[in-house]
């Protein structure tokens, strides 16, 4: 649901297409990946720029944004951490009161909660969290009541 429309995007906007190297390898199976979801096909394509832990992407001119490998819903998931705000974009690694799914190929909750704690959770509590479905959040919020975060860090 996060890759379906890239190409159409791109086309369209000319904006360039960047992916997590782990997960690159997606764009490039594109038909049968949204198969097994029924949502039709899309055209196969490669990334404009391949991403990395620690990787910055400059948005604009006053824009920067921090890539923050956070895999487990899938190899190559990330979060974006605004420079210098308390301010992250979480995609299907965290949501409100929730975690991303990990039932599909490559995925892994071991895997997705250990990013969780070891990447996020060491963020400020005020922090705020926009997910890639759902209501925003907090860091602190999550840190206090998300029950994935409570029994797992709890559990280690």
């Amino acid at each position: 649901d996060h890759i379906g429309g890239d190409y159409e995007m791109k086309t369209r906007t000319g904006a360039p297409v960047l992916i997590h190297e782990a997960d690159a390898p997606r764009l490039e199976v594109m038909d049968a990946f949204l198969q097994e979801f029924s949502q039709g096909k899309a055209k196969t394509f490669k990334a404009d720029r391949l991403l990395h832990d620690g990787d910055m992407i400059q948005v604009g001119e006053t824009i920067q944004l921090e890539v923050i490998h956070t895999p487990g819903h899938t190899p190559g998931g990330i979060c974006l951490k605004l420079v210098g705000e308390d301010l992250l974009f979480s995609g299907d690694t965290l949501f409100q009161g929730s975690i991303g799914r990990t039932d599909f190929e490559g995925g892994s909750f071991p895997t997705l909660m250990k990013s969780i704690r070891e990447k996020l959770m060491v963020l400020p509590d005020e922090t705020a969290v926009y997910p890639g479905h759902g209501p925003g959040t907090t860091i602190g919020y999550e840190r206090k009541y998300n029950p994935f975060i409570l029994g797992y860090m709890t559990e280690k």
